[in-house]
């Protein structure tokens, strides 16, 4: 890699993705582009720079040297109205290639090299490094932009032999070479967000807009009705536990309904995967891998989806584990299900745990405080230095850290998000301090955290073990094996790059089905039934083991010894055996379905009209639910202040847990006695996809619809 820091793959990368985007979206982008005005270009330019700062002029010095590098991109000479100066740059460096662009220009423009060699004349441009004895080749094909030392006692002869290549301006000393990659870097990497920037113009994508404040949502109004309990009202049961595995599993059902049917929430999640991906974290030695390219948004699509069914997955099994225990009274299959929900819980604790750090390390004040290892197939974090030094300076970053590292435990975990709650109710502002996705993953955290600690009050759970209590894990293990297997070769890049254009029509359905098709021709099966069947195979094993074992076991035992595991199969016959399954099933019959049924119009599922009772309440609390079930794209905004009192007002508690995660328990004379966790959302306000969400909980829980509410 060079000095720059730019690896010519990297630059390649960007090429390829510019040509990509420009062959399938050039012409909306042209036409959106000439539709906008000066005011409009501006915004545009100003959108995708850092700071929203960009060059005044080409003679702008405001930025460093920067003006040196890219004069052309400046505010005057791009926004004025009868300017085309961006589409001809647009076109120029995504229909040529990159040693085309290194020789000349457009419209008589200097080609990178020369623009360059002027600059260091002119300007007195150079690179901070010699490179003594260095030289890049500017050749077309693998070898453009690639250095080479020469040795001393060769470099006579070397440069003989590189003679018609310095002659023709294709190879120069490394020192301006640097400076050439970085030229076309920044033109590349800017051009590929422009057309982000511009096609975010599109009438014809769903509404990606955060809605404006709804005025019914006034925070004051909402705190003087509001009660939250911070105890929980009566001793826990196991049943208890079931219907709060149960609401989590829901929780992620409902979600991936969302994450597959409305564009925008999968938009959301996938760019915050993308930008979040390890490889942007420093290794110890300091070095960081190119991570957003187009290449990564089909992985970060495949994340997405699978994160989603995967969580939804395990927390099925482990409502089912739970059930099973409450109605067990043999005490060897009691051991053997506590071993195996100790198990699953510690797997979905640090699933947690990893994301929480992947979204703090990425975070401006985090990133110092991680490396990457370089060695490690899943780009693994750790935290560096000690946290306690930031305790007086930073006390919530500390807390965040000291949840990241690996001697955490589930246990230790309580006393740092009671650390954490504690500073947020003494310091408000420092929760609002938190990025909306380190946010969400803290919540993530506490609710495993929350379930293990009440498990092991009511029902003790066995340490983790590594040979015990391993069904579930190690056949999730090999499905994770298989599907990293065939990610590399899923590019989806035709309907998500960039990330955006799933808004346009059909893009995020087209998407999901080429998907899905991708997993079942690489592992014989759709995502959702390989899980189906991972839960449905792992739960009548233990059944079976408990039927046919039970009478051989006493009181005294303790486990049961599962009999030695078949041979695995062949995967070409694991393949086979899958498909034929596939062929029996019927069409869209899974839980987790990611794709939408073939020529239907996907629309929210959400709201039913199951609720028949009508439900007699304040005028602001029928205002809440109203902004909260309507159908509109251009929903309102609902503070959670304002949520809680309408929830209060129909009877229910709002029992408040770690990580902003709350329970709502409804009146004993409710119709519906159960109770739902929701997390409280960043910046207190409930909107975007947000609304959807909670509209599909409520309504999935208890029927309610914006019919439900009148007011008194």
């Amino acid at each position: 890699m060079g000095a720059s820091g730019y690896d010519p793959d990297y630059l390649k990368e960007l090429h390829s993705d510019l040509n990509r985007k420009y062959r399938r979206h050039g012409p909306k982008v042209e036409e959106i582009w000439r539709t906008f005005g000066p005011g409009r270009r501006v915004k545009a330019m100003k959108a995708g720079a850092a700071e929203g700062i960009v060059l005044k002029d080409p003679l702008d010095t405001s930025l460093g040297n920067v003006y040196k590098f890219i004069p052309e991109w400046n505010l005057r000479d791009i926004t004025a109205a009868e300017s085309d100066l961006f589409l001809q740059l647009l076109k120029h460096r995504a229909t040529t290639s990159l040693e085309e662009q290194y020789i000349s220009g457009f419209n008589g423009r200097p080609g990178d090299h020369e623009h360059i060699m002027e600059m260091i004349h002119t300007r007195n441009l150079r690179h901070i490094d010699s490179f003594r004895n260095e030289y890049t080749f500017f050749l077309d094909g693998d070898k453009y932009a690639t250095s080479f030392k020469v040795k001393d006692e060769h470099r006579d002869e070397v440069l003989s032999g590189f003679a018609p290549a310095i002659n023709a301006g294709l190879c120069v000393p490394r020192s301006v070479g640097e400076l050439i990659i970085s030229r076309q870097f920044y033109i590349l990497q800017i051009l590929n967000i422009m057309i982000e920037d511009v096609l975010d113009g599109s009438t014809s994508r769903v509404q990606n807009e955060k809605p404006k404040k709804n005025p019914v949502t006034s925070t004051n109004a909402a705190l003087s009705n509001l009660a939250i309990a911070t105890i929980r009202p009566r001793k826990v049961e196991l049943s208890d536990l079931v219907a709060s595995s149960l609401d989590r599993k829901s929780f992620f059902d409902e979600y991936l309904t969302l994450l597959c049917t409305e564009p925008v929430v999968l938009v959301h999640e996938v760019n915050i995967l993308f930008f979040s991906k390890p490889e942007q974290v420093p290794d110890e030695r300091g070095r960081r891998l190119p991570a957003h390219t187009d290449k990564y948004i089909s992985s970060s699509l495949l994340e997405a989806v699978h994160n989603t069914v995967h969580s939804a997955a395990t927390w099925h099994y482990i409502y089912r584990l739970v059930d099973l225990l409450k109605d067990s009274t043999n005490k060897a299959y009691r051991s053997t299900l506590l071993q195996e929900i100790s198990s699953v819980c510690h797997f979905e604790y640090q699933r947690a745990q990893s994301m929480l750090k992947r979204h703090v390390s990425t975070t401006s004040d985090g990133s110092k405080w991680f490396r990457r290892v370089s060695n490690s197939t899943d780009n693994r974090l750790i935290v560096k230095g000690d946290p306690g030094l930031l305790t007086r300076d930073n006390p919530q970053l500390h807390y965040l850290l000291r949840l990241c590292q690996p001697e955490t435990n589930a246990s230790k975990a309580v006393d740092w998000m009671k650390k954490l709650d504690d500073l947020h109710g003494s310091h408000y502002l420092e929760r609002e301090k938190l990025e909306e996705r380190v946010a969400d993953s803290l919540c993530d955290l506490a609710v495993i955290v929350g379930f293990i600690q009440t498990m092991s009050s009511v029902a003790p759970l066995p340490p983790f073990s590594r040979k015990k209590g391993q069904l579930f894990l190690s056949k999730a293990a090999d499905l994770g094996s298989e599907l990293t297997e065939i990610k590399k070769g899923i590019d989806l890049t035709e309907f998500a790059a960039p990330i955006d254009n799933l808004l346009e029509p059909g893009m995020a359905a087209n998407a999901l089905r080429a998907l899905d098709q991708c997993i079942l021709d690489g592992m014989g099966a759709k995502v959702g039934f390989l899980y189906e069947d991972l839960i449905s195979d792992c739960v009548s094993s233990l059944q079976e083991k408990n039927i046919t074992k039970e009478a051989d076991y006493t009181a005294a035992a303790t486990s049961i010894p599962f009999p030695p595991e078949a041979p695995v199969k062949p995967r070409e016959a694991l393949l086979h055996i899958r498909k034929e399954k596939e062929k029996t099933r019927p069409a869209h019959s899974s839980i987790y379905e990611i794709t939408p049924p073939t020529g239907e119009k996907v629309e929210q599922q959400a709201i039913q009209d199951l609720q028949q009772e009508v439900l007699v309440v304040k005028r602001t609390t029928v205002d809440t639910f109203s902004t909260l079930f309507a159908k509109s794209e251009a929903r309102g905004s609902i503070s959670w202040a304002a949520f809680e009192s309408a929830m209060v007002d129909l009877g229910f508690s709002a029992i408040a847990e770690y990580g902003s995660v709350y329970t709502f328990a409804p009146p004993s004379d409710f119709s519906v006695q159960r109770s739902i966790k929701l997390h409280r959302p960043h910046k207190s306000h409930i909107e975007g996809h947000r609304l959807l969400f909670y509209a599909r909980r409520l309504n999935k829980n208890y029927g309610w619809t914006a019919k439900t509410f009148q007011s008194s």
